[in-house]
């Protein structure tokens, strides 16, 4: 199980730059030329840039069919088609900036729907602007709990303006005991939780993930506190590891702090039996920086070719969604693309029962009766047992797996479908080496 690569915090930070180079094609992909006359405007801020670049991976691609499927307009329920403007904004992976475009795309651009993407250092600033400003808003790609909780939401009262769909740490916790059930340990884990949104939600005594992984299979966490994003040295994380003899680490970490983490516990000779992380793990231009020392990493796997869905927009099911992503970027598929995907057509549907530009309250009332089939699964509010204003998409555990002669050097599989069964299997969890 020894950790053969020695991966450098540079190869991280680089993989970063790959993806912010092919993200940022998104934002410079200019908008079709609109006739004079009244536009329903559509805001969409993503972190394009910096260490959270691996979410905007996709947009490009993304974007570049949401305007060629907005481009003539959008017919409502009354025949009459309604012109579509999207605008992009980068956050830059930073919540002071997603604050900041999201107020310009209110005040000065007059957004009639802000869609946004990715961490809750992206949804949350931008969230609670639109809940401000009074302006409808759908967001996804960060954990509900953080989401809800960390921007004041209570329990049975939720937001009016804003509206989230994604999983939650209850998932997290089932997908990875589920992981772990399969593999001999001592059911000790430790927990890499930055100071951040997701980290302190993971992290949180209460309803983090610790009393459901010991209520759920018995395991043990052991945190050792919270650490700046960009962390330069894990050696007291991985001191006490070893002192508490654990043989599973979790935690919710950027790019970069995973091959900073990875590289000095091989230099520790620290050995786990599993490394099981979230938001690090999730994308293949990460996996790859790392080289020898991604295979049998494993993490939340949330979409994905054999994911049973199709687009509401064109009929395509997800294997094809992927195959198109390949086709026109040459690069592997991203768990990104259909999140990132299903925010359009979300607003094509709501567009479609908005009433048209200017009116605030038909868009909320059209997000808020909204039930429609995705490339992501059913999105519905107001289900039994989730919160107001969340709507819980499947996900499984997956595991990366070097590939011998294939056309991408790693590839994740599905390794633990119990909390979504129709998300078929596709291999056993092994022993992480």
């Amino acid at each position: 199980m020894a950790v053969k690569h020695q991966v450098s915090r540079r190869d991280v930070l680089k993989a970063a730059g790959a993806t912010a180079a092919v993200a940022g094609a998104g934002s410079l992909i200019s908008a079709p030329s609109i006739a004079a006359g009244k536009v329903y405007k559509i805001g969409y801020v993503s972190p394009q840039t910096g260490p959270l670049a691996a979410f905007g991976e996709a947009d490009g691609f993304m974007l570049n069919i949401a305007r060629k499927h907005f481009g003539k307009g959008v017919k409502d329920a009354s025949g009459k088609t309604v012109k579509v403007e999207i605008l992009v904004r980068d956050s830059q992976s930073k919540e002071n900036r997603a604050a900041a475009v999201a107020a310009d795309l209110i005040h000065k651009d007059k957004v009639d729907l802000l869609l946004v993407a990715s961490t809750p250092e992206t949804t949350n600033p931008v969230g609670d602007q639109a809940e401000t400003n009074e302006v409808p808003c759908v967001s996804t790609m960060a954990p509900w709990q953080p989401w809800f909780f960390a921007r004041g939401g209570k329990p049975g009262v939720g937001f009016k303006w804003t509206y989230h769909y994604f999983w939650g740490l209850e998932d997290i916790i089932g997908a990875y005991t589920a992981m772990w059930n399969t593999i001999p340990t001592n059911k000790v884990v430790g927990g890499l939780f930055p100071n951040d949104g997701d980290g302190n939600a993971w992290g949180d005594k209460e309803h983090g993930i610790a009393p459901g992984m010991a209520a759920n299979g018995g395991y043990k966490v052991i945190d050792p506190g919270r650490f700046p994003d960009m962390n330069d040295n894990f050696s007291n994380y991985i001191g006490t590891f070893k002192k508490e003899n654990v043989e599973i680490v979790t935690g919710v970490v950027i790019p970069p702090d995973i091959g900073t983490f990875l590289k000095q516990a091989a230099q520790q000779n620290y050995k786990p039996k599993a490394i099981t992380v979230g938001k690090a793990l999730l994308f293949p231009v990460v996996i790859d920086s790392l080289g020898a020392a991604a295979n049998n990493l494993s993490s939340e796997y949330w979409w994905g070719p054999v994911w049973p869905y199709k687009s509401s927009l064109t009929g395509e099911n997800c294997q094809q969604l992927c195959d198109a992503y390949t086709k026109a970027t040459g690069r592997q598929w991203t768990q990104h693309i259909g999140f990132a995907y299903s925010l359009f057509e979300m607003a094509a549907d709501i567009v479609k029962r908005s009433g048209g530009p200017g009116n605030a309250a038909a868009t909320l009332n059209a997000i808020k009766s909204t039930d429609l089939e995705t490339v992501v699964g059913r999105i519905k509010w107001g289900e039994k047992g989730v919160m107001n204003n969340v709507s819980k998409t499947p996900m499984v555990g997956g595991q990366w797996r070097a590939t011998k002669g294939g056309k991408f050097k790693n590839e994740i599989i599905v390794v633990a479908n119990t909390t979504a069964p129709q998300i078929p299997v596709g291999g056993k969890m092994e022993l992480y080496s």
